[in-house]
């Protein structure tokens, strides 16, 4: 659903963005002079911009298991393919809220709030997630961001020439994401010169690159001689950076979570980077995008 009509629009002096209801998906990002930051969307590749991951991410082993009890469960939940009700909309603002119904009760069986909030702060997008707990009983989730930018960045830099720049060492090797999309057993080597990743279309051959752990709360991408994005995630223990191997984008995904491993076959509660909100609670993740120099 990317007619364009639909989608809500914010901006500023120096950021504009339009946030499409259906996923409550980020879909543009462009500069002061229009000039798009995000994914051009090419059929060919991904159709995908920016979906919300949730209530889990990645792939499950044959859904997930609560208390004895199995509920089947899409790659990356149901959020992304969910009509989110816009609650707030000023120029800079825009706040939009999913609750539970009876379709996703039959894949998550808990009363939920989840709510997308973007806004625009000088040549900052923040993007703030909430997921709140409206049951009578603790719920445990995963969220995850999934934006996806231009590569190259339209400032006439080479696309090979671009790069991302962690905020600290890394030195965890990666986890290895198998062919059916669980993680493996095993790690695979870090493909970072220090605190770099110099982007190039074979690192994604076998998938995602995923930091589990990642160190780094922030990260800078694109050239050093142009503009360039600073993208923190101060609330998101693992990070994965996907393409498709062509395509004209990058994503930078801070996640909460991560695919079932190989033979995971415990409670959801117990699935690594699952977080539980308590009844009557919150737990709040923030993404911030940048436009530097």
């Amino acid at each position: 659903m990317a007619n364009e009509e639909n989608w809500v629009r914010i901006g500023n002096g120096h950021l504009s963005a339009a946030i499409n209801p259906f996923g409550a998906e980020l879909s543009s990002l462009q500069d002061a002079e229009g000039r798009e930051l995000m994914t051009n969307a090419d059929p060919a590749f991904w159709t995908g911009r920016a979906p919300l991951l949730f209530p889990v991410i990645g792939v499950t082993r044959d859904g997930i298991r609560l208390n004895g009890q199995h509920y089947p469960m899409a790659k990356h939940g149901f959020a992304r393919h969910s009509m989110f009700e816009l609650v707030t909309h000023e120029a800079t603002r825009a706040v939009f809220s999913l609750g539970d119904s009876e379709a996703t009760r039959t894949s998550y069986p808990f009363a939920f709030r989840l709510e997308a909030e973007f806004r625009l702060e000088e040549a900052t997008l923040v993007m703030e997630i909430r997921v709140l707990n409206r049951g009578e009983e603790p719920m445990p989730a995963s969220f995850g961001f999934h934006p996806a930018f231009a590569w190259p960045l339209p400032y006439g830099e080479a696309r090979a020439d671009h790069r991302i720049l962690f905020e600290k060492d890394e030195p965890a090797r990666l986890r290895k994401i198998a062919p059916d999309g669980l993680i493996a057993e095993d790690r695979r080597d870090s493909p970072l010169d220090g605190r770099v990743l110099h982007l190039a279309d074979d690192l994604f051959t076998d998938d995602a690159l995923v930091w589990d752990p990642v160190e780094s709360q922030s990260l800078t991408y694109g050239v050093d001689s142009a503009p360039q994005l600073r993208i923190a995630f101060p609330d998101t223990p693992k990070l994965g950076i996907w393409t498709k191997p062509g395509a004209a984008y990058v994503c930078v995904e801070p996640w909460h979570g991560i695919a079932d491993p190989e033979g995971f076959d415990g409670d959801f509660t117990d699935k690594p980077g699952v977080f539980v909100v308590p009844v009557g609670g919150e737990k709040v993740m923030q993404m911030t995008v940048t436009l530097a120099g």
